[in-house]
């Protein structure tokens, strides 16, 4: 764990040693995934097969091994105990509700020169999701996913996952009923990702793909992304919290073990203007640590990629690091959390106030957490239901509208050099 005070000589270049480390997967991945990716499209099932009986211990052969019924995953919804239920549920209703709310609206209006213009929106006709096993086989995350896409009305949603040596995750199966997904693949890893998007003799293409996954999941996306559309490409989770020593800080420990405990490559960064409560802090983390069954993990994120900032003052000192930081996800627990807030420009999604962990967005508030990492919040937002939609603009002139404003356009197109251009115009114009 690294502990920084902007006072001391030498902070400018180690917070810029901070902001540079991408945390990401080296070369190699991308030379890997780009001979799976040729595989797949030239051997389509073939290539699958061989891919999950090699990476999960998995054989497919008859139609169970491939799909996972959906009669498998009501079963699955109606085992879970009322309590979990009810969690799914409210969960899934509240990440309905808030998404609804980004659907736009169509614009179709005529201007002053008596020119229709406007905009229609559509859904694309089918998305793909692809939903972690192993370390991460999160059911919350296949709400984010699905449920925008639904929202977004997206007629066929299909999911790949890796279930290895057979075994399934049994509350994921819950989560895409609830959702409506209407396919589940077994397989998982870079290939999966490829059948998605080149299409199989099962597996029918998509037009979107989306969810997180490991370091080859997240090159092949990068690598298909033209072929098909992309949410974005994913790195390590990272959390900023910005805390004054009014906090508990056993509370903020909490907070950056939240994500420290996803991956060993995870960042966790606290900055504060309280050298006392920095200490307390990084005491309570060595305590929680004891308690966490993601300790080995948590422990080796916070170890080699933890880091603590004494500030002076955080309403002055605190924004810029946080715009520099672009986090994924950022924490403002002070008593105006909104004052600061103001000020960052760059952030994956806010959480604001004492009362409000990271971990509640995660799963039942309603915003999307599949979020821009690496600094990507300076250009990239969250998953939205505008990642499953695409507009249409669209045009209509009369004759008079055409009058209007046709000199101007053949004018332009001459000066360009493109004569045809100007014709197709001029001659509407009788010139």
């Amino acid at each position: 764990m690294i502990r920084l005070t902007t006072r001391e000589n030498g902070f400018a270049e180690a917070f810029a040693r901070i902001v540079a480390d991408r945390r990401e997967s080296d070369s190699g991945v991308a030379g890997d995934v780009t001979e799976i990716l040729a595989d797949v499209r030239a051997r389509g099932d073939a290539a699958l097969a061989d891919y999950t009986a090699r990476f999960d211990g998995h054989t497919l052969d008859t139609e169970a091994d491939w799909r996972i019924a959906p009669a498998d995953c009501k079963a699955a919804f109606d085992a879970l105990a009322p309590d979990l239920r009810a969690a799914l549920e409210l969960a899934a209703s509240r990440i309905a509700a808030y998404h609804a709310a980004q659907k736009p609206e169509n614009r179709d209006a005529t201007d002053a020169q008596g020119v229709r213009l406007g905009a229609i929106w559509r859904p694309v006709d089918a998305a793909g999701l692809y939903v972690p096993g192993g370390r991460a086989a999160y059911p919350s995350s296949l709400l984010m996913n699905a449920i925008p896409a639904k929202v977004a009305g997206v007629e066929r949603l299909v999911v790949v996952t890796p279930t290895p040596r057979g075994q399934v995750n049994a509350l994921v199966l819950a989560a895409a009923h609830l959702a409506g997904v209407d396919e589940i693949w077994r397989v998982g890893g870079a290939h999966a990702v490829g059948a998605l998007a080149y299409g199989t003799d099962r597996i029918q293409p998509v037009d979107v793909i989306t969810g997180p996954g490991n370091a080859y999941v997240a090159e092949a996306k990068r690598q298909l992304f033209g072929v098909v559309g992309i949410d974005m490409v994913a790195g390590p989770s990272e959390i900023l919290v910005i805390a004054d020593g009014a906090n508990d800080p056993v509370w903020i420990a909490a907070d950056l073990l939240s994500q420290a405990e996803h991956d060993p490559v995870a960042q966790s960064i606290l900055i504060t203007d309280d050298a006392d409560f920095a200490d307390a802090v990084i005491a309570a983390v060595e305590s929680e640590l004891t308690m966490l069954a993601t300790q080995a993990t948590a422990r080796a994120s916070w170890d080699n990629y933890g880091v603590v900032i004494v500030v002076d003052d955080l309403a002055t000192d605190a924004p810029a690091l946080a715009n520099a930081l672009a986090a994924e996800h950022v924490e403002i627990a002070t008593d105006d959390p909104q004052a600061i807030f103001d000020t960052i420009r760059h952030a994956g999604s806010a959480f604001l106030g004492r009362h409000t962990p990271e971990a509640i967005g995660d799963y039942v508030a309603g915003p999307n957490h599949v979020l821009p990492t690496g600094r990507r919040a300076r250009f990239a937002s969250g998953l939205s239901v505008l990642d499953f939609m695409k507009r249409t603009s669209f045009l209509q002139l009369d004759a008079a509208a055409l009058a209007a404003i046709g000199p101007a356009a053949v004018a332009l197109a001459d000066a360009e050099g493109l004569p045809a251009h100007g014709r197709s115009v001029s001659v509407r114009l009788g010139q």
